[in-house]
């Protein structure tokens, strides 16, 4: 009999451990306090920065004193041939970048404009330049200060592609921005 009444104790125990179980979970729970939309941001927000700092890479560059930084985040901008307006894709991927040059308000920018090797060299410079330019207006449109931002036209002096053909061509006609101090 004794030994009966012990198997129903330790059953009744368990029932009472099994019911207070998920109450307990739940006040773990509760007592956890709750993230709010802002500090979720912030989180996030720190965790791109720190990326966006083991990203960047030193170069150096004919012509510029000391060496220049770059991020695989700051994307380049492509442009149609013999042309230098923003088409959509570029206007989305220069949104991107301004979300980035505003949350690292340290950062000073050089927009490079690039163009393929069709046209004469003071042709090319000058649309290289206008490129640059049009890049330059639309980040201080979006909110980019304007003092951190400069221009250079290297026009078809640095291709990415040597090639000559129009998939070499495509990839040089670009906008290519790199960070000069922060």
């Amino acid at each position: 009999m004794m030994r009966r009444e012990y198997w129903v104790w330790v059953m009744l125990l368990a029932i009472l451990l099994l019911m207070c179980l998920p109450g307990c979970q739940y006040e773990l729970v509760r007592k956890k306090r709750a993230v709010t939309p802002g500090e979720e941001q912030a989180m996030r927000a720190a965790e791109e920065g720190k990326l966006f700092e083991e990203s960047l890479t030193a170069k150096k560059y004919p012509g510029i004193e000391g060496e220049i930084l770059e991020s695989p985040f700051l994307k380049n901008i492509y442009f149609q041939f013999d042309r230098y307006d923003l088409s959509e894709e570029a206007r989305r991927i220069l949104t991107e970048n301004a979300k980035i040059l505003l949350a690292h308000p340290d950062l000073i920018i050089q927009i490079e404009g690039h163009c393929d090797e069709r046209g004469s060299h003071e042709y090319n410079l000058a649309l290289g330049e206008r490129r640059s330019v049009s890049a330059k207006l639309y980040l201080i449109k979006l909110g980019v200060q304007g003092s951190r931002l400069s221009t250079i036209s290297y026009g078809e002096e640095m291709p990415v592609d040597t090639g000559h053909d129009e998939k070499a061509w495509a990839k040089n006609r670009r906008c290519h921005l790199v960070i000069l101090s922060r």
